[in-house]
C-alpha cells in the first residue's frame, strides 16, 4: 500500500509469528510508532508453537487473505517460512534466513531487517583497526549478525555453533561478503577476538543460562546478546562483572523493528518514540518479575 493509501485508511494491520512471544515488545513499539504517524495500528501477536510447513503456510496464507500489511518473523520459522514466499528480497535471499513479510499487492516478499538493525546497532563497537568478532549461533539470528558484521567490512568472522554443519553452511555464504571461519569450540572462536555476539536464544527468559562459560570472558572483549528478555542476560552480567564492554538487545530490538515498519508501510518511524516505548515495557517486565 502506498504513503497515500496508509495516509487515507489510518489503519495498519501487521504481526509476529513465532513461539514463544508472549514477550514481545513488538507490539508496543509497532502500535505507538504508528499512533505518533497519524496511523491506527494494530499488530498481532501469532504464537504457534511447532508448526510444520503446512502449519506456516496456512498462517501466512491467512496474513496474505486477512488485510495484514505484513509481519515479522522469529524464532523458530526465520529459516522455514523462506521457501513458503514469493520472492526474497536480495539480502534474505543470500542468507536464506526472513525476520520481516511484507504484503504487496497479494504477494509475499522476505526481507531481513536483524542484518540492518543489528549493523546499525553494532557500529559503535568496532575498532576501526580491524576486529575479530566471535558469533555464537549461525541460527536464523546468527545468520543476520554474521551478514551485518561483513556489511561492516568485519573479515575475521569466527562462528561457532552446537551443530557443525549449520555453522559450515553460513561460512559458506559469506564467502563472496569477506569469508568466515568456523571454530571448533567457543574457546577457539574467542581466541584473539575483539568481540563476542550471542545469536542463540540461550538467555532468554525463563532460560537462565549463558552461551559461553564466564571464565572465557575478558575486559578486553565486547560483548552483545541479541536476547533482549531480560536485559541483562546471564552472559551479561558475566561480561560486566569482568569489566568488558556490553551491548544489550535493545538497539537491535528497536533498529530492526523501525526498519521493519519502514518496509509495511513506505513512512520512517520515530526510533526516539519506539525507544521509549521499548523502556517502558521493559521496566514494567522487571518491575513484575521481581515480584513475582
Amino acid at each position: 500500500m502506498s504513503k497515500r493509501g496508509y495516509a487515507a485508511s489510518k489503519k495498519l494491520l501487521t504481526g509476529l509469528i513465532g513461539a514463544p512471544i508472549a514477550h514481545s515488545a513488538s507490539p508496543a513499539m509497532h502500535e505507538r510508532a504508528a499512533e505518533a504517524l497519524g496511523l491506527r495500528g494494530h499488530y498481532q501477536l501469532i504464537e504457534v508453537a511447532g508448526a510444520d510447513a503446512a502449519g506456516l503456510r496456512m498462517m501466512l496464507e491467512g496474513v496474505r487473505r486477512l488485510g495484514f500489511a505484513g509481519v515479522n518473523v522469529t524464532y523458530p520459522y526465520k529459516e522455514a517460512v523462506v521457501p513458503l514466499l514469493d520472492a526474497l528480497a536480495p539480502g534474505a535471499a543470500a542468507m536464506g534466513a526472513v525476520n520481516t513479510v511484507v504484503v504487496r499487492d497479494g504477494l509475499l516478499t522476505g526481507h531481513n531487517t536483524d542484518t540492518t538493525g543489528f549493523a546499525r546497532a553494532v557500529a559503535p563497537l568496532l575498532a576501526p583497526a580491524g576486529n575479530a568478532v566471535a558469533v555464537i549461533g549461525a541460527g536464523g539470528v546468527g545468520k543476520a549478525i554474521a551478514f551485518a558484521l561483513a556489511s561492516l567490512g568485519v573479515t575475521d568472522i569466527r562462528i561457532f555453533d552446537n551443530e557443525p554443519a549449520r555453522a559450515e553452511k553460513l561460512a559458506g555464504l559469506l564467502v563472496p561478503r569477506g569469508g568466515a571461519r568456523v571454530a571448533a569450540s567457543i574457546e577457539e572462536a574467542l581466541q584473539g577476538a575483539t568481540g563476542l555476539v550471542n545469536g542463540t536464544p540461550v538467555g532468554m527468559l525463563p532460560n537462565r543460562d549463558t552461551p559461553v562459560p564466564a571464565v572465557l570472558l575478558r575486559p578486553d572483549l565486547w560483548v552483545a546478546d541479541a536476547v533482549y528478555s531480560p536485559l541483562i542476560t546471564p552472559l551479561l552480567a558475566a561480561a560486566r562483572e569482568k569489566a568488558a564492554r556490553i551491548m544489550t538487545g535493545r538497539e537491535l530490538a528497536i533498529y530492526q523493528a523501525a526498519d521493519a515498519f519502514e518496509l509495511f508501510t513506505g513512512l520512517a518511524p520515530s526510533t526516539e518514540v519506539m525507544g521509549e516505548v521499548f523502556d517502558a515495557v521493559m521496566a514494567a517486565r522487571s518491575a513484575a518479575y521481581q515480584t513475582a
